[in-house]
């Protein structure tokens, strides 16, 4: 296994990470993606270790807290050879404090991810959403007061914009408080929204990528081929309209070109489209799900070979968009791309 650094941090995580939305699953979304009690995720986890995945993402709105109560008691004994990463933000309730990142919706998030987890310390909290109610300094302040107590070793943030990571690093730099290193984007073969602004921000600021959902929401698994229905058991019939929005015409142009190119290198669709994210600038590591054992194996095939730059170059070319004003400019417009040339 590949390590890389988080962002300007000194933490070393692996190049893939394993992500366990299926642990425990429960509701429409997260009981669609998989059900995976204590003795599978044990194994699931043996597994990741043994290859050297050691870093494992979770969240308190993942199955209401039933992920992180499944992690805790699989690594249960060897919390030392894992990083744990988990999130909050997003509702856990009905009440007004139940949502948020205010200083007392913080703490009670993290005592109760502590105990969940059965362990005394988090590697990586990630503020699941921007709270534009709190200011950022309130959130920062918190954040460190944690860090300091030794409960937190390490803060990030997912699915910010741009503007809203900026004004929190500008913040923590003013006041000396933890930067965040991380920050768990989406990204893909056909979702690159992230290149045309966090991925600057991302390479200048010195914060790493956490990538969610390479594969397209599911999209890019190998199993859906252009010309060809839906498969029955496709979990996409269930939790299509909860994730990110795709082109349909250039997620085939997509399909094509990556089975094309599974093809030259023998190796799997699916591992296909991971190594194309893990060559490109700022991915310190790729979230890999899993339901079972051998979706866990193959995917884990996607590491220990490169493409070559020209299958890169014929990947790329296929998922392609043009990006959105004020960006296009600097992609089209010589002038513009010799003051600020855009990461390729």
């Amino acid at each position: 296994m590949e390590y890389r650094r988080l962002g300007a941090s000194g933490l070393m995580v692996p190049a893939l990470s394993f992500g366990t939305g299926t642990f425990g699953g429960e509701g429409p979304l997260f009981g669609a993606w998989g059900n995976t009690g204590e003795s599978e995720a044990r194994r699931l986890v043996d597994i990741c270790l043994e290859a050297g995945v050691n870093l494992f993402d979770t969240a308190d709105v993942y199955s209401n807290g039933a992920s992180e109560t499944v992690l805790g008691a699989a690594l249960k004994g060897r919390r030392h050879e894992a990083l744990i990463s988990t999130k909050m933000a997003l509702p856990v309730g009905d009440g007004p404090n139940d949502a948020g990142t205010s200083r007392s919706r913080i703490i009670r998030a993290v005592e109760a991810a502590l105990e969940r987890l059965g362990t005394d310390y988090i590697d990586l909290l990630q503020l699941h959403a921007f709270d534009a109610g709190t200011p950022v300094e309130e959130v920062l302040s918190t954040l460190a007061s944690l860090v300091d107590a030794g409960k937190l070793r390490h803060v990030g943030v997912s699915n910010f914009a741009g503007w809203q990571l900026m004004k929190s690093l500008a913040a923590a730099e003013k006041h000396g408080y933890p930067r965040y290193v991380a920050h768990q984007v989406y990204y893909s073969l056909v979702g690159r929204d992230y290149e045309w602004e966090l991925m600057p921000l991302a390479r200048d600021q010195g914060v790493g990528a956490l990538v969610w959902s390479p594969l397209g929401w599911g999209r890019l698994t190998g199993k859906i081929r252009r010309n060809a229905p839906l498969p029955a058991g496709s979990r996409l019939h269930a939790t299509a309209d909860y994730g990110p929005p795709v082109d349909e015409a250039r997620l085939y142009d997509v399909i094509d070109a990556l089975e094309a190119v599974a093809a030259e290198t023998g190796k799997s669709v699916p591992q296909v489209a991971i190594a194309w994210l893990l060559a490109r600038p700022t991915v310190s590591s790729v979230i890999i799900g899993a339901r079972n054992e051998e979706q866990l194996r193959q995917n884990l095939g996607a590491v220990g070979w490169s493409l070559s730059q020209e299958q890169i170059d014929r990947l790329s070319a296929a998922s392609e968009t043009t990006a959105p004003y004020p960006y296009f400019p600097y992609y089209r417009q010589e002038g513009f791309a010799r003051l600020n040339p855009p990461i390729r």
